[in-house]
C-alpha cells in the first residue's frame, strides 16, 4: 500500500540552478572567508565607493544589533552593486539605493537603536552626513 520513496544523501552541497560567486563551507567548525571583487566603479562614483566601501569595513565595529548590521550590509552592498555595473548607474536606482542605507543607518544617528560600541551615533551620523550629498 506504502509506495517506496526515494531518500537522496548527499556527502556535500547540491546546486539545482547555476551558482556564481557564492562561498560556502560545511562539516567546518569554524570558518573565515573572504571574497575580492575588483570591479571598476563607474566614472564619478570613486568617491561614494571609498565612502561605502570604508563604512563596510567600520560596520563590524559600530556594535550594532545582528538584524540592524545586516540591513545595512546589505544596503551598503546594494549601493555599491549599483556603482560597479557595467552599464551607468540609473539614477533612481542608485538614490533608492542611498536612501535605504541612509535609513538603515537612521535609528543609530539618531538614538533610537544604540550601538554598543562608543561613538556608534556620531559615526552613524557622519555617514549619513557623506552619503547626503553623493547624488
Amino acid at each position: 500500500m506504502n509506495d517506496p520513496q526515494n531518500v537522496n544523501n548527499y556527502d556535500g552541497p547540491v546546486f539545482n540552478a547555476e551558482v556564481s560567486g557564492a562561498q560556502f563551507a560545511w562539516n567546518n567548525d569554524t570558518v573565515t572567508q573572504k571574497q575580492q571583487n575588483n570591479t571598476a566603479v563607474a566614472p564619478g562614483f570613486e568617491e561614494l565607493a571609498k565612502l561605502v566601501t570604508d563604512l563596510l569595513r567600520q560596520l563590524p565595529q559600530a556594535g550594532l544589533a545582528d538584524q540592524d548590521r545586516e540591513d545595512a550590509d546589505s544596503a551598503a552592498r546594494e549601493v555599491l552593486a549599483t556603482i560597479t555595473q557595467p552599464e551607468p548607474p540609473v539614477p533612481g536606482r542608485l538614490r533608492r539605493a542611498i536612501a535605504t542605507l541612509k535609513g538603515a543607518l537612521a535609528p543609530v544617528a539618531t538614538g533610537v537603536v544604540a550601538g554598543t560600541a562608543v561613538g556608534a551615533q556620531e559615526w552613524a551620523r557622519t555617514a549619513i552626513e557623506g552619503l547626503t550629498g553623493m547624488v
